[in-house]
């Protein structure tokens, strides 16, 4: 349905812009709430500007390069990220990131906001994001900033600033315009939520490496070294049994990591699970009972509860054969992070996408200390092994059930796997606190509308 709004002439030539979508009724609702606050423009308070306009030059081991896909939330996905030169980043003192800058996304999912600290120092950036980087006078939280443009008055602003026609982008002048209402002593509250979510995240960082340490220290995996030939051959029984004809499922290096793990006690996954199978295509429903976790859910340690999606209780019950269970194994089975691997660790019920393989093991295997196995080296070279394709890469069930995975004690299992759910606590306490200090933003602006 079309939406008529009326515009004077006056505030159009007060904000300098004559595209309807700027003076979109519900943009200019959150806007008259703001005017209710005592408020400052970014401009006033913060240096902006944006990141290196040339082309990186990407090395394997060199300086973090932010771009806009590795800006999330209040969070950096630094595995999203690529490396430039160090000569590179020598020459662009301008977009070096300090601490407590504030980085906002300019294109594509427009006003993504998180604040640089010292886990992603040194780094450079790329022109897709911005740098907000606040005067040391008038004092300022970062923490607090960020939070205020994550919320939905903070990120209305954002997409409304953007320009252009084929691709938006938010220019540095425009994020200057952005206005922040001030709150004096709640700020310093929801900055101490902020600070203390962004430490809890890194603890939980630190627990998952802490796992991934302890297994390849009982795998004794440093003394594991891939020997390179010049060539290699592959007996035509091999062939006939595998059913592969491509080198890459032939490459020594597999046949040298079962030989390090034929030193320990291993099973074949048909031999120790219960059900191994796809999930289904979903049917989506926006606000659904039953969550559904699809390929996009899983991470590099753990799944984005959070975010998933939603389906009805009709497609639910329809699909019993999709259903996900506690301390089920989900794994990537199709496209760029095939055999990506997290463990489920909640109660609530939910369906697997047809992209998601369910694996269910045995009782008495500690499912968090398999998924880590399946992270892990050797995981990840059985996955490059028997994953299937060439445009797109895929993992099937049949495949999985190849995998030859180690079976430390069950001690030892507990305490990997107990390393991995203390860090998912710390990971959800932290994304917790967050919800709750963008929350409390929003609070305090209504209430000020109120009063």
């Amino acid at each position: 349905m079309a939406i008529i709004n009326e515009i004077s002439l006056s505030r159009i030539a007060e904000f300098k812009r004559t595209d309807a979508e700027y003076f979109r009724p519900d943009y200019e609702h959150y806007f008259e709430q703001l005017s209710s606050c005592k408020v400052d423009r970014i401009k006033d308070f913060a240096i902006i500007t944006d990141g290196i306009h040339g082309s990186p030059e990407v090395v394997n081991n060199g300086v973090r390069y932010i771009s806009a896909k590795c800006v999330k939330d209040n969070e950096f996905v630094i595995e999203e990220c690529i490396n430039i030169s160090y000569k590179q980043h020598e020459t662009n003192p301008r977009t070096q990131l300090r601490k407590d800058d504030v980085i906002i996304t300019t294109v594509g999912t427009i006003g993504n906001v998180a604040v640089a600290d010292n886990d992603i120092i040194p780094s450079n950036c790329d022109r897709h994001v911005g740098i907000i980087r606040i005067k040391e006078s008038p004092t300022f939280s970062p923490f607090y900033l960020s939070t205020f443009l994550n919320s939905k008055y903070g990120r209305f602003q954002s997409l409304r600033e953007a320009a252009g026609n084929v691709q938006l982008n938010l220019y540095i002048n425009n994020i200057g315009r952005i206005i922040v209402p001030r709150f004096e002593f709640a700020e310093h509250e929801i900055d101490n939520s902020v600070r203390t979510a962004y430490q809890l995240r890194r603890e939980a960082k630190t627990l998952y490496i802490q796992a991934q340490e302890l297994l390849e220290s009982e795998l004794r995996m440093d003394k594991f070294s891939i020997i390179k030939p010049v060539g290699y051959k592959a007996l035509f029984s091999e062939i006939e049994n595998s059913r592969r004809s491509d080198a890459q499922h032939y490459q020594p290096r597999f046949a040298q990591l079962l030989a390090h793990l034929a030193t320990f006690q291993t099973r074949k996954i048909r031999e120790i699970r219960t059900y191994n199978r796809r999930g289904v295509q979903p049917m989506y429903v926006n606000n659904g009972a039953f969550d559904v976790v699809n390929s996009q859910h899983l991470g590099t340690r753990h799944i984005d509860y959070a975010g998933l999606q939603k389906t009805s209780p009709s497609a639910y019950s329809a699909t019993p054969e999709a259903h996900i269970r506690l301390n089920d194994i989900l794994i990537y089975s199709t496209g760029a992070y095939v055999g990506r691997s997290n463990v489920y660790l909640s109660e609530r019920p939910a369906l697997a996408s047809n992209h998601v393989n369910i694996l269910r093991l045995n009782p008495g295997i500690d499912s968090a200390y398999m998924a880590l196995v399946f992270q892990s080296v050797i995981g990840r070279f059985q996955t490059a092994k028997h994953a299937r394709g060439s445009a797109q890469s895929e993992l099937y069930p049949a495949d999985i059930d190849r995998f030859i995975v180690p079976l430390l004690e069950q001690v030892k299992q507990k305490e990997i796997g107990n390393l991995v759910r203390e860090s998912l606590e710390k990971h959800q306490e932290s994304k917790r606190l967050l919800e709750q200090a963008k929350a409390r933003v929003e609070q305090l602006i209504e209430e000020a509308v109120k009063s």
